[in-house]
């Protein structure tokens, strides 16, 4: 039987959103790396090598039948998660991921009318910031930037966030309707990641539906 890489993986739910961490022991993107910055490092500690970004044979995923098309790493796999609700009980999250290599991860979950969505009131803003927050805290990340997008007519957030090992996320949701995407590339380190690979992850990324039956662009809320 095929063995996972010397890296464990991790399923983080976060507001009925399944997100996936990729980690590994040594510093990088664990979210579990004792805080502290490259300054306050002392000399005990080893020095680890700048990871290399890594080679992508890219792969055109056809997921019609849940509503969209992306384009990832080749070798996808598709699972289902138990994702928490806002009454202590779990509900399915589709999860879709890749490893180009064992420190990258390259993700797609979504979720049709989930709690986030219900908590807020299905307010855009709000559901989108929520899942941002839920994101950033259950990776033990820091936020580093984010902006308001716009695709296909539904609003969005892009945002980026790293922790205290070095590692780097980067991610997109997107409040479609009644379902929430969320698209997610993290890496070891700034150095094993190419701003060409995000921005062809997120922007092969093309929404056919927005779940539950429904299609077509929402209008936008200030969530107010």
């Amino acid at each position: 039987m095929k063995r996972w890489p010397t890296i464990v993986l991790t399923f983080v739910l976060a507001l009925g959103i399944g997100y996936v961490v990729l980690q590994r022991p040594d510093p990088g993107f664990t979210g579990a790396q004792a805080a502290g910055t490259e300054e306050s490092r002392t000399v005990s500690e080893p020095v680890i090598p700048a990871a290399r970004p890594a080679a992508i044979a890219w792969e055109k995923i056809d997921r019609h039948s849940d509503g969209f098309n992306v384009e990832m790493p080749a070798d996808i796999r598709h699972i289902q998660i138990p994702a928490y609700n806002e009454t202590g009980g779990t509900e399915p999250v589709d999860f879709i991921f890749s490893n180009p290599d064992a420190e990258t991860t390259f993700s797609v979950a979504w979720a049709d009318n989930p709690p986030v969505a219900r908590v807020s009131n299905r307010l855009p803003d709000r559901a989108l910031e929520m899942a941002r927050n839920g994101a950033v805290a259950r990776t033990q990340t820091t936020l580093v930037s984010e902006s308001a997008i716009n695709m296909q007519g539904y609003p969005g957030r892009d945002f980026a966030a790293r922790n205290t090992g070095g590692g780097v996320m980067n991610s997109r949701l997107i409040y479609a309707g009644s379902r929430l995407y969320m698209l997610s590339a993290t890496f070891p380190s700034a150095s094993a990641r190419r701003d060409r690979d995000v921005e062809r992850f997120f922007s092969s990324f093309t929404i056919l539906s927005s779940g539950m039956g429904k299609s077509g662009p929402q209008s936008p809320s200030n969530g107010e």
